[in-house]
């Protein structure tokens, strides 16, 4: 394997599927097989996900909600896709710790480095909720947060398309792929990868970020096995 700790973001939105809302039970399901495949071959995964499939700050408040207020309700949205997909491992015969950003009882325990390090090495699936405890912070920069305090590998971040491109390809057929970068030449050439607090996190702990699609069934092995499915930034 390329990888032997991994942190996995997943997009809130990507739980919908099909449908304009909510969670697709058949995406949960696949997300779920395509985990388990990983784990069974002794890679540890600790997962990251929206919430903008239900409910985003930013949102609320651009239509006059307090923002701090809004964020908070980001932050729950984000565990109820947790609780979801812990739902569906634990269907499909694995173990896992759910952790967040606060703790509350009795759905989770707040998230320490030690308690998810121990997890994983446990062969538990840790999913961490609840964004990093705090306003004004996205996913994103939650996720490279857990990544850098679980010492993952990399960063995957699971998208729909199968890595960066030159433009968004679902509106440009001219747009390229580009098969690596690095940090400052993404920063450089304004590529929406991540957000620059995230970005930034990431570049200045060396952590390397691996875009691909999610989508497409047994791409997460094929990512930690090695195969060159998406963008690497580095």
């Amino acid at each position: 394997m390329k990888y032997n700790r991994v942190l996995l973001k997943l997009s809130g939105e990507s739980l919908m599927g099909q449908q304009s809302y909510g969670i697709d039970p058949k995406m949960l399901a696949q997300y779920a097989a395509d985990i388990k495949a990983v784990v069974e071959r002794g890679v540890q995964v600790g997962i990251v996900i929206g919430g903008g499939n239900i409910f985003r700050g930013l949102t609320g408040a651009a239509s006059g909600m307090d923002r701090v207020q809004g964020d908070y309700m980001g932050m729950m949205a984000t565990l109820i896709n947790s609780m979801a997909l812990q739902a569906e491992l634990e269907k499909q015969g694995l173990k896992t710790e759910l952790l967040a950003g606060m703790a509350i009882e009795p759905i989770c325990k707040a998230m320490s480095r030690r308690r998810a390090v121990e997890a994983m090495e446990a062969g538990r699936v840790v999913i961490i909720g609840g964004g990093t405890g705090n306003p004004f912070f996205t996913t994103d920069t939650a996720s490279t947060l857990r990544a850098v305090e679980v010492q993952a590998d990399v960063i995957l971040k699971g998208t729909r398309v199968d890595g960066v491109y030159t433009a968004d390809p679902e509106k440009d057929p001219t747009a390229t792929k580009y098969e690596r970068l690095g940090y400052s030449e993404a920063l450089e050439k304004k590529l929406k990868i991540m957000d620059l607090t995230a970005f930034a996190l990431a570049e200045s702990n060396s952590l390397p970020i691996y875009v691909f699609d999610m989508n497409r069934p047994g791409n997460l092995l094929r990512v930690v096995e090695g195969e060159d499915v998406g963008t690497l930034i580095d």
